[in-house]
């Protein structure tokens, strides 16, 4: 198979899948567009916003399409191969990711835009509720792990391309001040926006192209942003708590801005790249059932590896937690939560593609972003010439950074939201200790691991964040159900990931009990062996109230 063949079957199957799955479940939920939405019947002009369908279809793929479809491919590609991959990001996004996220959404809308947690509360009671909120927090914790860890990794990577080129150029360096100037250059635009209020394409005109300069400076200071791993982890760590106490007018929201420019610039780069590149597919389009290791098995662990390139958990945060606040028409929700969602799988299909073009042995020790990045800077130089390969692979080095730094900030935030919801208290002390024991956690968990460990932290972090979806999708399962309503779209779809799920878990815990039964303690297993302990029994008690409240539903 060729890559333009490849993207344009994988477009065909995204197109199909919004124009008819994506109806098909519309009309299960009997949209109606004379109800009143919490936007409509609230809109306070801060959170509750009536807005425009695509104006927020590109505001909500900005806050979901993060660097979790792009790592998750590319791990599974060099374990599995490029078809299990690609079948699985088709399939899973169509029949059961979107679902999710299209469900979520109109879902919250129909609660009064409530979180995920408070649809449990309601439909479930307040033992769940408490379930709910801990797994949230927890599963939070290992994106921050995953992500911090994987970004520390590529902040010291090497580029295959330039071994043995005459330059004075640091790669993780370039990589690392790039991404730096990028947060100042957002920090410096939501100052001025508050200060000045400027027309939003006068901002727009200036530092969109902004971006791109920060690309070149990186690779001239490169030498001057040389840190160890855990000197990363750290610094990055404390780029989390300042950044989720901060206002969300003064980098949140700029830096979303900026971040969405990265993201469509990182899309188009990818579209040319394969239709126009010629490149060839080196890697393999299957490679193995059963690979040494823990994470060797393509069952289950080829779906949790990919996560959020197939379904996220995570997505149903962000459809509770901001966008429901933000639907004008029922309607909206098609396209905003099925299609958006649809857009990521997309955006995994093109991470696919970087790394499919290149050799196995040339791979082998690389972070996901140092892999990607590479990836969009051989496309980028179809557009602006060989001659600029360093810059063109520092930006897409650095739009996997960015797209992490919008992650890590979010996940942060919501994590000190749910522990002061938890505990009842809003008060600025609280949110300061919600905040440190948020990055403490992953800063201990990460610290005291072997360098290398993202990709074992990788794995539970997919179990996790899919098995939120599972339980997401579990509740609004149970809502149907106690609404007199089909429920099969939503149910049938959650069975399945509960199941690949709670495989890997079990497989894991299995691992850790192995490890400590050697008497050769492995921090990272014993860890994730106690997280996974901890998310298995919470879901199987959320599963539990579940069932007992669906008992009690009249057929």
């Amino acid at each position: 198979m060729s890559l333009p063949l490849y993207a344009v079957l994988s477009l065909l199957v995204l197109l199909l899948g919004y124009r008819f799955y994506g109806r098909f479940i519309a009309r299960r939920y009997q949209l109606d567009d004379r109800t009143t939405t919490p936007a409509l019947r609230v809109n306070d002009g801060i959170d509750f916003v009536p807005t425009k369908k695509f104006y927020l279809l590109g505001q909500h793929f900005s806050a979901i399409a993060a660097a979790g479809p792009i790592a998750g491919p590319i791990l599974a590609c060099q374990q599995f191969g490029w078809l299990p991959c690609l079948l699985w990001i088709l399939v899973g996004v169509v029949l059961i990711g979107a679902v999710h996220d299209f469900s979520s959404l109109i879902t919250s809308v129909r609660h009064n835009a409530q979180s995920v947690a408070e649809i449990v509360k309601q439909n479930i009671g307040r033992g769940g509720w408490i379930a709910m909120l801990v797994f949230i927090w927890l599963m939070l914790v290992y994106v921050i792990t995953a992500f911090t860890d994987i970004t520390a990794a590529t902040f010291i990577g090497r580029i295959e391309e330039l071994e043995g080129v005459p330059v004075a150029f640091e790669r993780g360096g370039a990589v690392a001040a790039a991404s730096l100037f990028y947060l100042i250059l957002a920090l410096l635009m939501g100052l001025l926006q508050r200060r000045f209020n400027p027309p939003l394409w006068l901002m727009t005109a200036i530092f969109v192209p902004a971006t791109l300069a920060v690309v070149w400076l990186g690779t001239v200071v490169s030498h001057s942003f040389l840190l160890p791993h855990k000197g990363w982890v750290i610094g990055i760590l404390i780029y989390c708590f300042i950044a989720s106490l901060l206002p969300v007018w003064s980098l949140l929201q700029p830096r979303g801005y900026l971040g969405g420019f990265i993201l469509y610039m990182a899309l188009a780069v990818g579209l040319v790249g394969i239709f126009f590149g010629g490149y060839e597919i080196h890697q393999g389009m299957f490679k193995t059932w059963q690979a040494p290791g823990l994470a060797g098995s393509l069952f289950p662990f080829l779906f949790v590896t990919i996560a959020c390139g197939a379904c996220s958990g995570f997505h149903g945060l962000v459809c509770s937690g901001t966008t429901s606040k933000q639907i004008s028409k029922e309607s909206d929700c098609r396209l905003v939560g099925y299609g958006g969602m649809l857009m990521e799988g997309f955006v995994a299909v093109i991470a696919l593609a970087t790394i499919m073009i290149v050799r196995q042995e040339e791979v082998a020790g690389l972070s996901p972003g140092a892999i990607y990045g590479a990836g969009i800077g051989k496309f980028l130089t179809l557009v602006i010439g060989k001659e600029n390969l360093i810059f063109a692979i520092t930006f897409g080095a650095m739009a996997f950074s960015t797209f992490v730094f919008d992650t890590l900030d979010v996940a942060t935030r919501l994590a000190r939201y749910i522990l002061q919801e938890l505990f009842g208290s809003r008060s600025l002390q609280s949110g300061l200790i919600a905040t440190l024991l948020t990055v403490l956690t992953p800063g201990f968990f990460i610290l005291s691991a072997p360098s290398g460990s993202w990709s074992i932290f990788w794995v539970l972090f997919g179990t996790s964040n899919q098995l939120l979806a599972a339980l997401i999708l579990l509740t609004i399962t149970v809502w149907l159900k106690r609404q007199g309503r089909p429920a099969w779209f939503t149910q049938y779809p959650m069975l399945f990931v509960m199941t690949i799920t709670f495989w890997s878990l079990v497989r894991q815990i299995g691992h850790g009990i192995s490890v400590w039964q050697t008497g050769e303690i492995q921090t990272t297993a014993v860890i994730n062996m106690a997280a996974a302990i901890v998310f298995l029994a919470l879901a199987l008690f959320l599963a539990e109230r579940s069932w007992g409240v669906a008992k009690r539903t009249p057929s």
